[in-house]
């Protein structure tokens, strides 16, 4: 891999709501492309991206088309994933997954940068060939635990969303938006009326009565942390709002603490922005971070009910930094480092 004149970097899902949003951050943050290879399914096959005051020509993917792709930004689901991730890093290429294909294997490193870059290379610091990028919920939840963790450590948290309908990507904005014009379908793409509505199920149940949504907020915090012994109870909730992924945390810490102390520790933290100023009405609101690369962080207080245990409200835009601004973060990880 050569960066004298940049990378050849695939988008597979180009044309989504996420990768759209890949391609925009990699210009947004001049990354170095030298080319880029847009893809998707064979529909959106010929559709032209614009990059950089550049045209590139949309094609489906195939063994041949990896061939000299230095880093590849998947967004096209887990079944895409499982069949071309292996392809595209067979041909040479690092593979930076959005999906849920690779998150909990073994081996496959579960990245945010600013909580465990480490975890990128081996101990020869050669970066793993398929690298996953977290759940949109559990990204910006780590972010603001990691200088918690770090400084007190963590026993538990309890965590609430208030979830994006960007968040199942283009059909989720869209059916929000038809069901506003009052066009209310038979079959809800957020499994009951999402307008005027708040839905508290994200993905199917499982067994245990929580959902697949919750139960990667439960497992990829334990991996991306690594400490098995952090208790996550989540109830995750979709709202009628565009543009970012609201979060309530309740943090049990396993030391005493100083509300001011974990202010101004937050607030110097990688990634994290503060807003806590309820006098002047300042929190983090979706509305506010929309098309924001930071994790936004504010109600900050201690819980009065229960020692060593603060609450916090957490915000991002789940399409920049939870998902498309987190890869492409990565990505700059890996420059100068392969």
């Amino acid at each position: 891999m050569s960066s004298e004149a940049g990378y050849r970097v695939a988008v597979l899902g180009a044309t989504g709501l996420v990768g759209r949003t890949m391609i925009k951050v990699l210009e947004e943050r001049n990354f170095p492309v030298s080319e880029l290879v847009p893809l998707a399914s064979p529909r959106s096959r010929g559709e032209v991206i614009a990059f950089k005051g550049r045209e590139f020509v949309t094609e489906v993917p195939s063994a041949e088309i990896f061939e000299g792709v230095d880093i590849a930004l998947f967004s096209a689901g887990a079944s895409a994933s499982r069949e071309w991730a292996p392809v595209a890093a067979a041909a040479g290429a690092i593979v930076i997954d959005n999906s849920s294909a690779f998150r909990m294997d073994e081996g496959i490193p579960l990245v945010v940068p600013e909580v465990n870059p480490e975890s990128i290379f081996d101990r020869e610091g050669k970066a793993a060939p398929i690298i996953a990028n977290p759940n949109c919920s559990t990204i910006q939840m780590v972010v603001a635990l990691k200088p918690l963790y770090d400084a007190y450590g963590i026993r538990r948290v309890v965590v609430s969303t208030y979830q994006s309908v960007t968040g199942k990507g283009k059909a989720g904005r869209d059916a929000l938006e038809s069901e506003l014009a009052g066009n209310i379908p038979e079959d809800f793409t957020h499994f009951h009326q999402i307008a005027f509505n708040a839905v508290p199920q994200i993905d199917a149940f499982t067994e245990n009565g929580y959902t697949k949504e919750e139960m990667k907020m439960v497992n990829e915090t334990k991996k991306i942390m690594a400490d098995d012994t952090i208790e996550v109870s989540p109830t995750t909730v979709r709202i009628p709002v565009y543009g970012g992924h609201g979060e309530s945390l309740n943090v049990e810490l396993k030391s005493d603490f100083d509300i001011e102390e974990v202010r101004a520790l937050l607030a110097g933290s990688p990634g994290i922005v503060m807003q806590d100023d309820p006098s002047a009405r300042l929190y983090p609101m979706p509305m506010t971070s929309y098309e924001r690369d930071e994790v936004f962080v504010g109600r900050l207080r201690p819980d009065y009910w229960h020692p060593r245990t603060l609450n916090l409200w957490v915000v991002a835009d789940n399409l920049r930094k939870g998902a498309a601004t987190n890869a492409v973060q990565i990505a700059e990880l890996l420059v100068g480092n392969l």
